[in-house]
């Protein structure tokens, strides 16, 4: 006896001590239900009242709502990936923008001559006119625009076997105003392409290369091989504003065979 009066002294202790250490959480349950009933409530009663019906119901609503709130996820993140869409297309508009702003530029007058031999005996005697294409390489002559003349000309001859031969234009202004040739293999030639906005590809040389999408350059003449073996090739564009000519000489799909190139590059008012 005197230790179950013990024990329910105890329990009405830890009652009272729950109450007023948690005064804020009340309810109609536990003002309704005697103390007695809360400290007679065993483990067995509360794992019965889990299993009532109408809580397990109540439990399958709420994991239907979780499942829910997880279908929405995938949609949010797909309204992100179109976020990151826009932003590309906003880019390439931007990009667009800027080439549009830049004035056509018209096609270039090109001709050819049998003077071969005469050519190429004038060429020998210059300085830098007569220069060897590697196989798989590309030599690319940079010619700045000048005030003194309105256009640019080029006379081109090789040895025993074609090359390729195009024209581009890059309008970014002119830094310097010395003609200047640079060598580069194949891959040397598409890794700065790769570095302008947008994918670029050289595509196959007999049938031309595809326009550049860089804002600052445009397209005169296309990259084609061209029978300078057989006759001159010439011609001459006239400067459509400030911006650097880049003539290019493509030996890139030649795998054993080295080219003797006569050139040169001139104005003309």
């Amino acid at each position: 006896m005197e230790t179950l009066e013990a024990t329910s002294e105890l329990q009405s202790r830890l009652s009272s001590l729950s109450f007023s250490s948690f005064p804020g959480i009340t309810s109609k349950q536990c003002d309704n239900t005697p103390p007695d009933r809360l400290q007679n409530t065993s483990l067995s009663e509360g794992f019965g009242q889990s299993t009532n019906p109408a809580d397990m119901d109540e439990t399958k609503e709420d994991s239907g709502q979780h499942s829910e709130g997880n279908e929405e996820a995938p949609a949010e993140l797909a309204l992100g990936e179109g976020g990151e869409e826009n932003n590309s297309a906003g880019s390439c508009q931007l990009s667009a923008e800027m080439k549009a702003q830049m004035p056509p530029l018209s096609p270039p007058a090109t001709w050819t001559s049998a003077a071969l031999k005469e050519l190429k005996a004038k060429l020998r005697t210059e300085k830098d006119s007569m220069v060897t294409v590697y196989r798989g390489d590309i030599m690319t002559v940079h010619v700045p625009t000048v005030p003194e003349a309105k256009k640019v000309c080029w006379e081109f001859a090789t040895d025993g076997y074609d090359i390729g031969f195009g024209i581009y234009f890059d309008w970014t202004p002119v830094t310097s105003r010395s003609i200047t040739v640079h060598i580069s293999e194949s891959s040397d030639d598409e890794d700065e392409e790769e570095e302008l906005e947008g994918p670029v590809s050289n595509g196959d040389v007999e049938k031309g290369s595809k326009s550049h999408t860089n804002s600052n350059l445009a397209e005169i003449l296309p990259v084609y091989r061209q029978d300078s073996h057989l006759s001159v090739h010439g011609g001459s564009h006239d400067f459509p504003g400030e911006g650097t000519y880049l003539l290019k000489f493509d030996n890139s799909y030649s795998l054993w065979r080295n080219k003797t190139l006569y050139y040169r590059v001139y104005y003309s008012a």
